[in-house]
């Protein structure tokens, strides 16, 4: 069927069934008329399975239909049915999707759908269950609809994809799903966003093989304004900042070997006021407008065409494509997509972990971004000098300086701004009901990106940045030309945004953002493990406690930073005592104390809340916590999702009147905020090496090896071993690691520890095996045990001991735990409490 077909198809549907529909009598026609007619299925029936009376505890139910290829449950109600109210249902109230999701719930793992759709004939409610968790979908979907959408994420509840019967002419490709597992069409932004990270993707490819034939010096930097430039170029094509396809019309114009030519020629005309412009240059590039904000005034050595195909072939004109819809991507999720072209590894190493809308709202709109709402609510509905207020208001907007220490490619900025500005246009919204005041000129907009302020270590992120904010600055100029009536003319570009090229950590923050307002961000998390030589190094100029996260060291700058503003060292370190002394007395505000006032909020791995970190980095840092996310699920536009767990930590030279702690769907209201992320004092848990009191037993590791896996045995080989020396029996015993512990397998060893070399020399084999300990060990770093090469490293064998795995998943209810005797050697995966008894085993 073509677009046109399915969207007539799609009006006739929605006029056949408006206003009517019964559950029991309609709903198999319903779906089977929409697959056929809308979807052009020849015969849809084929992709429902048969109804199956599902077991639900005691009761049973019935799928109203599923599809097994695509992993659809559909559950239907009749014509009038509120699909947000609770229903009685074998004897629960339930809500339709509540009641979809039961039986879900207990069907098979392999049936377990991907999409569930209630439906009443006049909505379709769809819920992805595989980011049900995850807000992030809805909201930004709602955002796309209306710039005026807000969630509190605090307590957010997951809501569905809703499509109205009547608006299907319009939609119905958003329910493509239904017939295409793999199909993206529900979230439009994400599709659109990530299909041009791919394109741009393809460029920079591209023309880093051919600055590599060439062998550029330094041809990094080139790739990176090259890519920005022509994104800028892209969007401004669609945007109509350049007329229709004049930028692709252009280059079709001349052969191929010509056009990396021509493109230089384009941006250095960009670059160059009209007046200024050589009378000489073709009607072409006469008709491009000047663009300036310094995006195209750096001279760049593009690589021949003549030698090697143009990368501006293949790559503009065949991917970036005329018809591609570049006004339409969403600047925050482009930028995470853009960035992370960059190698996996690279990501790795560096600790990038792309911010979802999501997260990053729930870092603004606690930070800054409620309180503003609610005075612009106030101001909405003030009965005195309104307009006067208001206008103070945006320019208390115009007035914030925000700064991101770790960019990546300004997912946090480009957010802020454009929240920022939907709430500038609310108040023009609010001005403008008054015609009788000329309020709006070219100075209406007051919010600019020049008010933001990034360092980044990555250049490539760098350029990312700079032109995500300049798209988000042209979006946020469209919206607001709606609501004044007023073109606004975005060219020439006045602001610039401040990103810097740097490491964060060595460069001063004063040199790049004096006095923000806000600093905020997800800087890089990166355990010991995955730490390269340099970040622990810097590691250690922060911190004398190596096993900290390199995120911490974000922490301590911030905390450095706050106080540097009282510009010596004796001030930050009297205002770190004044802030001892008020955490200890909460009756007290120190916000007297720390002028300017100073708020931060990063993202950041959940490691720094827990265990021997805390001390290390919380003790000194002398800031008050004034709000914390405690441990949640990541989340991420990004092609490499992190996969890890987080924290979102607020602190400030100053103590917030109520501080909140957001503990999932719960919202604590805390005296005290301490690095635990407890409502409790600053109290600290150091390591110790013994109990707190007398009596009680110690819980260390198991045993070390050391042996190069010549004690450890399989079954197999112990069954050999049994087979072959009877004798050998009282040698072996069971090897329990965390994986036999929690999993069941089993796993043997060799255990001489009461034995003498002498009496194992009887069994050939088995000291040969002793040999090549020895010799193992004589080549490694265990020498000094080299001459009892029959016994493990340690020498733990207790009779009775209670056994902690070191590792267990986070899916488990409990860790489990268990007593063990003599017979089994526990390994270094293994914590164990010797003589523990079933007090122990209860605390």
């Amino acid at each position: 069927m073509t677009e046109t077909e399915q969207i007539e198809a799609a009006k006739n549907f929605s006029h056949e069934w408006r206003g009517r529909g019964k559950e029991e009598v309609d709903y198999q026609i319903f779906w089977i008329t929409l697959l056929r007619d809308v979807f052009g299925v020849e015969k849809p029936e084929k992709l429902f399975a048969p109804q199956e009376h599902i077991k639900i505890g005691k009761t049973f139910g019935k799928i109203d239909l599923y599809m097994p290829k695509t992993k659809v449950l559909i559950e239907q109600k009749s014509f009038g049915i509120d699909l947000n109210k609770k229903y009685n249902h074998a004897q629960k109230l339930l809500t339709p999707f509540e009641q979809a999701k039961l039986y879900a719930d207990n069907l098979p793992n392999s049936m377990r759908p991907r999409w569930i759709i209630t439906c009443n004939f006049s909505e379709f409610q769809i819920y992805d269950m595989k980011t049900f968790d995850n807000p992030l979908i809805y909201f930004m979907i709602e955002k796309a609809k209306n710039p005026d959408f807000k969630v509190d994420f605090a307590n957010f509840k997951n809501e569905p994809v809703v499509i109205k019967l009547a608006d299907l002419p319009n939609e119905y490709k958003r329910l493509n799903f239904l017939i295409d597992p793999n199909d993206e069409n529900i979230y439009p932004e994400i599709k659109i966003s990530k299909s041009a990270a791919n394109i741009v993707k393809k460029i920079r490819d591209d023309f880093e093989k051919n600055y590599h034939k060439e062998n550029f010096k330094n041809y990094t930097d080139f790739i990176n304004k090259i890519c920005t430039r022509l994104v800028f170029c892209f969007y401004a094509g669609d945007a109509n900042i350049f007329h229709d396809n004049q930028f692709f019309n252009y280059l079709e114009s001349f052969a191929d070997k010509d056009r990396n030519d021509a493109l230089q020629k384009l941006f250095e005309i960009l670059d160059t006021p009209i007046e200024l412009r050589d009378k000489s240059i073709s009607e072409q590039l006469k008709n491009f407008p000047y663009v300036n904000g310094g995006l195209f005034s750096e001279k760049i050595l593009l690589p021949s065409a003549e030698k090697y195909l143009s990368p501006i072939n293949s790559a503009i004109l065949y991917n970036a494509g005329k018809n591609f819809s570049w006004q339409t991507i969403n600047p925050t999720i482009f930028g995470a997509m853009f960035e992370s072209i960059l190698n996996p590894e690279t990501q790795r190493k560096g600790g990038m972990h792309f911010t979802s809308v999501e997260n990053i709202h729930k870092v603004i709109d606690p930070l800054f971004l409620d309180e503003l709402h609610e005075e612009f609510k106030t101001l909405k509905h003030a009965r005195r000098n309104k307009i006067e207020r208001l206008k103070n208001f945006q320019d208390k907007l115009a007035s914030l300086k925000f700064f991101d220490p770790a960019c990546g490619s300004g997912n946090f900025l480009t957010e802020t701004y454009i929240s920022l500005r939907r709430l500038e246009n609310k108040i023009l919204k609010e001005l403008n009901k008054n015609s009788a005041l000329n309020l709006f000129g070219e100075n209406s907009i007051k919010i600019s990106i020049n008010q933001f302020y990034g360092i980044e270590i990555n250049d490539y992120a760098v350029a990312v940045a700079q032109v995500a904010l300049w798209i988000a600055e042209n979006q946020m100029l469209q919206e607001t030309e709606k609501i004044i009536a007023k073109n606004l003319n975005p060219l020439p570009l006045k602001n610039y945004p401040n990103i810097v090229c740097a490491n964060a950590l060595q460069i001063d923050w004063s040199e790049v953002c004096p006095n923000p307002n806000f600093i905020i961000g997800n800087p890089p998390f990166v355990g010991r493990r995955y730490q390269t030589s340099a970040q622990k190094q810097e590691i250690a100029e922060f911190f004398s406690y190596k096993d900290v996260d390199y995120v911490a060291c974000w922490f301590k700058k911030a905390a450095e930073f706050l106080y540097s503003k009282n510009s010596s060292e004796n001030n930050y370190c009297i205002a770190k005592i004044q802030n001892e002394i008020i955490s200890a007395n909460q009756k007290f505000n120190n916000s007297n104390f720390c002028e300017p006032k100073i708020e931060c909020a990063f993202v950041a791995t959940n490691s720094i809340t827990q265990g021997e970190q805390v001390a290390a980095i919380w003790e000194n840092l002398g800031v008050e916590i004034n709000f914390a996310y405690r441990t949640f699920q990541w989340q991420s536009e990004s092609e490499n999702m992190a996969h890890v767990h987080c924290v979102i930590i607020s602190f400030a030279n100053f103590a917030r009147k109520q501080k909140i702690i957001f503990d999932g769907e719960e919202k604590i209201f805390a005296e005290n905020i301490n690095g635990y992320l407890q409502n409790a004092p600053n109290v600290y848990i150091k390591n110790r090496t013994k109990t707190l009191q007398k009596n009680i037993p110690p819980m260390f590791f198991g045993n070390m090896a050391a042996d190069n896996k010549n004690f450890s045995l399989t079954e197999d080989e112990k069954n050999y071993f049994l087979e072959k020396y009877p004798e050998s029996k009282k040698f072996i015993k069971n090897l329990i690691g965390g994986e036999e512990f929690l999993n069941g397998k089993k796993r043997f060893c060799f255990w001489f520890k009461d034995f003498s070399l002498e009496e194992i020399k009887k069994f050939p084999e088995i000291y040969r095996r002793v040999e090549k300990i020895r010799e193992f060990r004589l080549n490694s770093t265990f020498k000094k045990i080299a001459d009892r090469p029959h016994e493990f490293r340690d020498l733990k064998n207790p009779k009775k001991f209670l056994a902690v795995p070191q590792v267990s998943s986070e899916n488990r209810k409990y860790i489990p735990i268990d007593f063990l005797d003599e017979n089994f050697i526990p390994t270094t995966q293994l914590l164990i409490i010797p003589d523990a008894n079933l007090f122990h085993f209860g605390i």
